[in-house]
């Protein structure tokens, strides 16, 4: 099977490449393509139609989200319409959008834990409106094309991933790499390090190569037009993820809270039930055992690391 990836040099594009075991993978990057322009879009030529994944978006942590907010609406709406109209276009077999859990609605509208059935039932959290509405019309534009034209467009909804090849910057990256940076160098130069928040807030992290595995499972076996949960349901707080990875660099300095700063939801715990019911078989990697793979190839690279100037 030939498969198209865009967002290939990310978090999830670097993984979907490393287990595309027996698949012939073309990936694109925001450098070999800008998917938030439409004309320059449709000037490119796609080989790959058997499938393609859409793993590309503009993506941050809470102050990227808060900070940009309006350019992360634009940018992510215009990337998920203008895949969605080129695989209509270049008539591709099937298609994976990547969605988040940031989509669903804010607590005071839902019920623990989220499914997938709970989707369109309130607004989402407003730390990240932006990011989550446009994400969330991945869901409706991807049935409005099944019910129109009958393209195979499915969608998958990955809670927190960390993992090799991750965005290291302090100020756009997420909450576990921001974590390991500002760990490794406090570790490095005798520092404290400051944690955003209380510490108390709960999420569930996920293994990319996990999501990249789940993701190819469901290439091969599920054409549902309904979203579906990938993620790993275990939660942590952040303030014993802090410790946690702390514990695995060797740090034995002080960790300070800074209670000033935003944090988001206090929690957002996601249900796999649907996933599990689909017939695959497969256990998520414990978060120390990923977290120690990441780190180590953290330790390994930096200072060349994504995000790191």
């Amino acid at each position: 099977m030939k498969v198209t990836v865009f967002g290939g040099t990310g978090l999830l594009g670097h993984a979907l490449s490393l287990t595309a075991t027996g698949r012939s993978v073309c990936s694109f990057s925001s450098k070999d393509i800008d998917l938030s322009q439409s004309d320059k879009c449709i000037k490119k030529t796609f080989t790959h139609n058997d499938a393609w994944i859409n793993a590309a978006a503009r993506v941050g942590g809470v102050k990227a989200n808060t900070d940009f907010i309006a350019d992360f609406y634009h940018q992510n709406i215009m990337i998920g319409s203008n895949v969605l109209s080129l695989a209509k276009l270049h008539q591709v077999k099937k298609l994976i959008s990547v969605l988040s859990t940031c989509i669903y609605p804010d607590s005071q509208f839902v019920t623990y834990p989220l499914t997938e059935n709970q989707l369109h039932k309130g607004p989402p959290h407003h730390s990240n409106f932006g990011y989550a509405h446009a994400k969330r019309m991945l869901d409706v534009a991807s049935r409005a094309y099944r019910q129109q034209y009958e393209s195979n467009f499915i969608t998958v909804v990955p809670n927190n991933l960390y993992g090799p090849n991750d965005n290291y910057d302090l100020n756009s990256g997420h909450v576990i790499p921001s974590l390991i940076r500002k760990f490794f160098e406090a570790h490095l130069n005798r520092q404290d390090v400051t944690v955003w928040g209380t510490g108390k807030p709960l999420r569930e992290f996920t293994y990319s190569k996990d999501a990249a595995n789940v993701m190819w499972w469901l290439l091969d076996n599920y054409n549902d037009e309904n979203p579906i949960n990938i993620g790993n349901t275990d939660e942590i707080s952040i303030g014993d993820l802090a410790q946690l990875i702390g514990k695995i660099i060797g740090y034995k300095g002080n960790i300070k809270f800074d209670t000033s700063k935003p944090e988001g939801q206090y929690r957002k715990p996601t249900s796999n039930e649907k996933l599990k019911l689909t017939g695959i078989d497969f256990k998520y990697t414990p978060l120390e055992k990923g977290l120690s793979e990441t780190i180590e190839q953290f330790i390994k690279c930096y200072p060349i690391v994504r995000g790191l100037k």
